[in-house]
């Protein structure tokens, strides 16, 4: 077994380490802490921008590599996909949702560098992790044109590094899979990898507590101001709860 099959075996369970434990930690230690910090007071044009940009786009590269590398091929080709369809279409979605993130990522970070108030609110943490994210995301779409055949040979990654995604969570992990893919395949994967370990330690932290739940609360109903008999609700209408 060479020293590459044995780095792709061991760093993924080394990542999620760092990631269970710097998340209890976080939670922990830091509850007060566990925030976006806000700084849309500050200043709003560019987040009102930014944010839906980077949001929309990052949602939609995690469901497609969700897809890419959980979905074996096989399944695309029992419905009738063939590769170069899916190609074609990851292609696409890929190239229009990483630029979208990055513009997104751009503004946010240019926002925090012209805004005085909210580059005091940025910590080191938050900067390393800024560099490390566009770094994902350049490297993001640089694979997917060399992966794609635009730029390059082409490569199916559907045969090396999904099966090797894919083996980690059954604890028997391909390393050597991992290591046939093109060097391209291993920076964003190594880059993504360390995103990973450092999203406990800052503000990225927040996703881990998305306020899904509010989506299934139950109603509760509001009183208005006229009188009421007893036992009687004037001019009622159920609402959600706010936040």
């Amino acid at each position: 077994m060479s020293a590459g099959e044995i780095f792709w075996d061991v760093i993924p369970y080394v990542t999620l380490a760092i990631l269970a434990v710097g998340t209890w930690w976080r939670y922990r230690y830091d509850k007060f802490g566990w925030t976006t910090r806000s700084s849309q007071l500050y200043e709003s044009k560019l987040l009102r921008v930014g944010s839906p940009l980077f949001h929309f786009g990052i949602l939609v590269v995690i469901v497609g590599h969700i897809i890419g590398l959980v979905i074996p091929q096989s399944w695309t080709d029992a419905i009738g996909m063939s590769e170069h369809v899916y190609h074609i279409q990851a292609l696409t979605l890929g190239t229009v949702a990483g630029i979208a993130t990055l513009t997104g990522a751009a503004l946010l970070v240019y926002r925090r560098r012209s805004t005085g108030p909210v580059f005091t609110a940025t910590t080191w943490n938050d900067k390393l992790m800024y560099v490390v994210l566009i770094a994902a995301i350049v490297a993001g779409l640089a694979t997917t044109l060399m992966g794609s055949g635009v730029v390059g040979e082409e490569h199916n990654y559907r045969e090396t590094v999904s099966p090797w995604f894919r083996s980690i969570w059954i604890l028997q992990p391909r390393g050597d899979l991992m290591a046939q893919a093109p060097l391209s395949f291993h920076i964003h994967v190594v880059i993504a990898l360390t995103l990973f370990a450092l999203w406990p330690f800052t503000r990225l932290v927040h996703a881990f507590s998305a306020p899904v739940a509010y989506l299934f609360r139950p109603y509760i109903v509001y009183r208005s101001r006229g009188h009421a008999r007893p036992g009687e609700l004037v001019g009622s209408r159920p609402q959600r709860r706010g936040w």
